[in-house]
């Protein structure tokens, strides 16, 4: 991966073509629903039966306690996709330090909400996460004495590819996102 395409600041073109603007990202295929589950405590909210579904969404309260139900829900919907051990770890990863960083730097307000979605096609996964708070991440770099400042380094480095989109329609903030391309996918 190259740096300036882990600093593409735009949509996945692979899940963009023929976007549904109802879904957070990407694209819907018949048969296929996007779902917004309010997850109240730290556990992942119960699957609800979704049959062809390719997408979900949750709204979490922005508090670091809810980054373990978090990684819960990402591993439950990836594993349906029977990814190879090391690919799931990575998108995990790469989603708890998005969601650490939105509740740290982008969730300004004690009632703030962070929503995560999780797409894939039959080639990529994707995952964003939305925060109310307009301020971009800086990708920085971190002295080896700094107990913070390298979540993107992280999320680099474990992903195909990262970047930063506006709010949906109406919405405040901003969404980070990134995509992995499913091993073994024809």
């Amino acid at each position: 991966m190259t740096a300036s395409r882990a600093h593409r600041r735009g949509p996945s073109p692979s899940l963009t073509r023929g976007a549904d603007h109802d879904l957070p990202t990407g694209r819907a295929r018949t048969g296929e629903t996007a779902r917004t589950v309010p997850v109240a405590s730290a556990a992942p909210a119960a699957p609800a039966s979704m049959s062809g579904a390719r997408a979900l969404r949750i709204v979490v309260p922005a508090q670091p306690s809810r980054a373990s139900g978090v990684r819960r829900m990402v591993a439950e919907q990836l594993s349906h996709l029977r990814l190879p051990a090391e690919q799931l770890d990575n998108a995990v990863l790469a989603t708890d330090e998005l969601f650490a960083n939105a509740v740290r730097h982008g969730s300004p307000d004690a009632g703030d909400m962070v929503t995560v979605s999780v797409e894939y096609t039959d080639h990529e996964v994707r995952v964003t996460v939305a925060d109310h708070s307009p301020d971009l991440p800086r990708h920085r770099t971190a002295d080896a004495a700094d107990e913070s400042g390298r979540g993107l380094a992280i999320v680099a480095a474990l992903v195909d590819d990262w970047g930063i989109a506006p709010p949906d329609p109406g919405e405040t903030g901003k969404r980070v996102w990134f995509s992995l391309e499913i091993q073994g996918a024809s």
